[in-house]
């Protein structure tokens, strides 16, 4: 557990967006309801060029959460040591206001899936999770925050509920937590269960960034439906039921629309954002 270092900053309970480079003119001349933006950390690890220059711009003007995709913070075997020091490289040149990854795994004997996998929630995946955490937190010198996955299926070896393993990794590392509401809504169509309760049990104290975004839809081989979280579509109005439920437990967070496939054009991006602000209009200070 990070015991020196500074906490986690935090952003503004505002309305976010994941920033795509065919918006930054928009960005820079009239951001409207958005108050921060976040970047996926793999697309920043270069040394230079135009992608840099205009990340650092935005920097001046917006706080920026790094989110990073490739870490295999569950993965059985140790972090990779160069993508750890390229990552501390950008966190230490950007200095962005919070940094976040996922509770899965990407890695295996050296191999790179390009896939966010499942863990089984046992002590031993508890343990392995927090090292690496602790791991984490020491090379970037600050809090991390750690979401919770889109589930597709369950493990019969799990001994932990989803909310009490994430409230136990964040007790024992000392990190915060990253609520994906999409994720819970796609999780609990998947697994058949309810997302209120699922909300309901989750540690919101621990909660410093919520997502949105949107799933395709499919079926299972049994015809059940079954939900692909694929950040290319608008957010559903369940899900946005479900956001309303988890502010008025939490109170005001800061809600990033996430949208990464199929891109929209600025003012579809915006209107999301937009439904966002509302969302928290609504939930008393």
């Amino acid at each position: 557990m990070l015991d020196d270092t500074p906490r986690f900053a935090k952003l503004p309970n505002r309305p976010g967006v994941g920033y795509k480079p065919q918006h930054y003119s928009d960005l820079i001349s009239d951001a409207g309801d958005v108050g921060w933006l976040e970047i996926h950390a793999e697309n920043y690890m270069g040394s230079g060029g135009r992608p840099l220059a205009q990340l650092r711009h935005l920097a001046e003007r917006f706080p920026i959460s790094v989110h990073g995709v490739g870490l295999s913070i569950g993965g059985e075997g140790a972090l990779d040591p160069e993508h750890l020091a390229r990552l501390q490289h950008l966190v230490d040149w950007l200095n962005p206001t919070v940094f976040s990854e996922h509770l899965a795994w990407s890695t295996h004997d050296g191999a790179f899936l390009n896939d966010l996998l499942p863990l089984p929630y046992t002590q031993a995946t508890l343990t392995r999770v927090a090292d690496h955490i602790d791991q984490l937190q020491n090379a970037i010198g600050r809090q991390m925050m750690l979401e919770n996955p889109s589930s597709y299926l369950a493990f019969e070896e799990s001994t932990w509920s989803e909310p009490d393993f994430l409230r136990e990794v964040a007790n024992r590392t000392g990190c915060g937590l990253l609520l994906d509401v999409n994720n819970v809504f796609v999780s609990a169509t998947n697994l058949h269960y309810d997302p209120k309760d699922y909300i309901s049990d989750y540690p919101l104290d621990k909660v410093g960034e919520i997502h949105l975004g949107g799933h395709d839809e499919d079926e299972d081989d049994h015809g059940r439906p079954l939900l692909i979280d694929s950040h290319g579509k608008a957010v559903v109005d369940p899900v946005w039921a479900l956001l309303d439920h988890t502010l008025a437990l939490s109170g005001p967070r800061p809600v990033l629309i996430e949208w990464d496939n199929d891109v929209p054009d600025w003012p579809e991006l915006h209107a999301e954002a937009s439904r966002a602000s509302t969302a928290l209009a609504k939930v008393p200070a």
